[in-house]
């Protein structure tokens, strides 16, 4: 795992009580669905969402530039992580605890 920074924020696949969130490409889905097709046609993710797996938890890394760059994108993201109960932490907290 690449050092997480206090300029991420991580929406981690736990919910508040431990349950581990389904389906598991979920990450690869919600980031997918930012993502672009460059012209080799390959998918390119958003440089500002990205999916990771961080202590074996499937995690979606939200650079918190997003916010200010596209903030619609980035409440939908919020609003994403809020109603499926996921646990939001900060990059520089999350590596705190490594």
């Amino acid at each position: 795992m690449s050092e997480l920074t206090n300029n991420e924020i991580v929406i981690q696949g736990i919910t508040s009580d431990g349950r581990t969130f389904r389906p598991s490409d979920w990450a690869e889905r919600l980031s997918g669905a930012l993502s672009t097709f460059g012209e080799d046609h390959r998918m390119n993710y958003s440089p500002y969402v990205r999916p990771t797996t961080i202590k074996g938890i499937k995690c979606v890394v939200v650079e918190k530039k997003l916010q200010e760059e596209q903030p619609a994108t980035f409440a939908f993201l919020m609003s994403f992580a809020s109603g499926n109960d996921l646990q939001v932490i900060d990059g520089d907290a999350l590596n705190a605890q490594t």
